[in-house]
């Protein structure tokens, strides 16, 4: 099997967006599909035939000749149609079909891009995005506001409470980027040492642009215009128990605001309603997590009591807001280094957080509806 091509992060060809799906050969097939229509005759074009020119009774018999009458209307020409549609399914299934098997023959040949970060655009957009979006419109119901905060090119940072026992929050923000922003664009998180230690985790969160939660590859995808998703809560926001809920905890010490002034990109925050309760942590078995060597071991009211049915989310109704973006451009390049000026910053975009969760919950009418 061929290895897939390699691009450098900063290189021309990742900012072109382009789409291996769009390939010169697959566009061929698609064009050369049967049932296509091929090029009309301009209007006009074509020579009248004898008689047309003359009187009612000369059109008359011209629209006999041509099956163009009232009768070939409701006759042949319902027929037409319904073949028409017939052959526009036909070929929509084929059309899929031909996309489907070219996808295939470049993942086998080894004909697709991914950048330094291990990131494949063509296996997130088409895969994993929509193994993802039935749970994301169907069963969660995601409501998302504010997208237009996020700038249409160009880096951002954008900032987000933490929640729900399983970072299911990450992966809903990364589809409301991806599916309602005007420009399409992609959100590329941080994440947590344990998902890049995890078999399988590890390889998927690579494909979908995850990356370390570290200042230098925060700082390199936002100076190359990428928009990044970064949660400062961490373990302590989606580890906290239920009774805590909606609560921030504290965040880190500001390094984030640090990426932001040395990459000059505003920070968008983010509130998410509705993770909170997928998994209501009642309790944490700690010695059980630290043999299994992770942060926390959940306790929840079906979880591990019922097993693997126990692990199934409750189906909440979430809504995702991006608020108004905090610019940093304004800020010399030494501004990253005074810890008063970080503090400040923190604190505004934790408390920006925090105040539109409070709004959310108040104007929510059920955790479920």
């Amino acid at each position: 099997m061929a290895d897939a091509k390699v691009i450098p992060f900063d290189d021309d060809r990742s900012r072109a967006r382009r789409r291996p799906g769009r390939a010169d050969g697959e566009a061929a097939a698609v064009r050369a599909l049967p049932g296509s229509q091929g090029p009309q005759e301009p209007e006009g074009g074509r020579e009248a035939l004898p008689g047309t020119q003359g009187g009612p009774e000369a059109g008359g018999e011209a629209a006999a000749a041509t099956g163009t009458g009232a009768g070939a209307e409701n006759g042949a020409g319902a027929g037409s149609a319904d073949d028409a549609g017939t052959r526009a399914g036909s070929g929509g299934w084929e059309r899929r079909l031909a996309g489907g098997l070219a996808f295939l023959r470049r993942r086998v040949t080894g004909d697709y891009e991914v950048d330094e970060f291990g990131y494949d655009e063509e296996l997130t957009d088409q895969v994993l995005m929509s193994l993802i979006r039935p749970l994301y419109e169907k069963y969660f119901r995601v409501e998302v506001k504010g997208v237009e905060n996020i700038p249409a090119e160009g880096g951002a940072l954008i900032v987000a409470n933490h929640s729900g026992t399983l970072p299911l929050d990450g992966l809903m923000m990364q589809v409301a980027v991806h599916d309602h922003h005007p420009a399409g664009r992609h959100l590329r998180l941080l994440a947590a040492d344990l998902v890049f230690v995890l078999p399988i985790v590890n390889e998927l969160a690579r494909k979908a642009g995850h990356t370390l939660a570290c200042a230098e590859d925060a700082e390199r995808l936002l100076r190359a215009g990428e928009i990044v998703g970064v949660m400062p809560e961490g373990f302590k926001g989606i580890g906290k128990p239920f009774g805590e809920r909606y609560k921030l905890q504290r965040f880190g010490r500001g390094g984030f605001v640090s990426t932001a002034l040395r990459a000059g990109v505003p920070i968008v925050p983010c509130s998410i309603v509705g993770a909170e309760e997928i998994y209501p942590m009642i309790g944490n078995a700690k010695t059980l997590a630290r043999v299994l060597g992770f942060p926390y071991f959940p306790l929840t009211p079906t979880f591990p009591w019922l097993g693997p049915l126990g692990a199934l989310p409750l189906p909440t109704k979430w809504t995702i807001q991006f608020g108004e973006p905090i610019p940093t451009d304004s800020y010399a390049p030494e501004a990253a280094e005074d810890p008063m000026l970080m503090f400040n910053l923190t604190d505004q975009v934790r408390e920006q957080i925090q105040h539109t969760l409070y709004k959310l919950l108040v104007q929510r009418r059920s955790v479920f509806f």
